[in-house]
């Protein structure tokens, strides 16, 4: 889902930075940023892309690490279209870390490409109230646990609104697909119910965007 019209990508919470270096290996954007807030592992990542990436390789893609919290990306310090890739963390702290980018980078060009591990809807009523729209999303299963993959923008352009359970992510193209939607479907749905028998957990909302998917 990463395309080649960046200027610079931010591989989010990188941790070992193999996503990152998969991009920076394919020359993927002229700049790849890699950030994560645990200063033993940024510095074992840069010795590495020191090592696999030197400076005076010929590569078109440059590499930089950045030690830091992921609210404080330093977007408007670097000009051109920006991807900033979060992956791996929940979706409550994703739409933590979505939310102070958008308010502190306001008019910079922004696409965010996000998998939370969980919340997605509490990620994806962020994304809307933020009024982001949607590129592109997708649902897939690894390892036995299932995936959301969201493409949003701050810009409105052609993309669409972002559906809170989800729009493209119950198309199924392929009756793997199919299956793959309609475990995904049952598995949160019972998530949802179990919740519900908890003192105070007001999720009918939830239960009832998601039993409509089913119609």
């Amino acid at each position: 889902m990463v395309v080649d019209n960046y200027d610079h990508i931010w591989d989010c919470c990188c941790d070992h930075g193999l996503l990152g270096a998969a991009l920076l290996a394919k020359c993927t954007a002229p700049h790849i940023h890699f950030v994560d807030i645990v200063p033993e592992l940024m510095g074992e990542l840069e010795k590495k892309l020191r090592r696999f990436f030197p400076a005076d390789s010929g590569s078109i893609s440059q590499w930089q690490v950045h030690c830091m919290d992921v609210a404080a990306l330093p977007l408007q310090e670097h000009s051109g279209k920006h991807l900033v890739i979060i992956a791996g963390v929940g979706g409550d702290l994703t739409a933590e870390f979505v939310r102070e980018i958008h308010l502190r980078c306001p008019n910079v060009e922004i696409d965010f490409l996000l998998c939370p591990v969980h919340h997605q809807f509490t990620l994806r009523q962020q994304l809307i109230h933020c009024d982001f729209h949607l590129i592109d999303e997708t649902l897939m299963l690894e390892n036995q646990r299932f995936y959301e993959i969201l493409l949003v923008s701050n810009k409105k352009l052609s993309a669409s609104s972002i559906n809170p359970v989800g729009s493209l992510i119950w198309k199924a193209n392929s009756p793997e697909q199919s299956r793959i939607a309609a475990g995904y479907l049952s598995k949160t749905l019972a998530h949802y119910k179990r919740m519900q028998l908890k003192a105070g957990s007001a999720v009918q909302h939830i239960i009832d965007a998601y039993c409509a998917v089913r119609s």
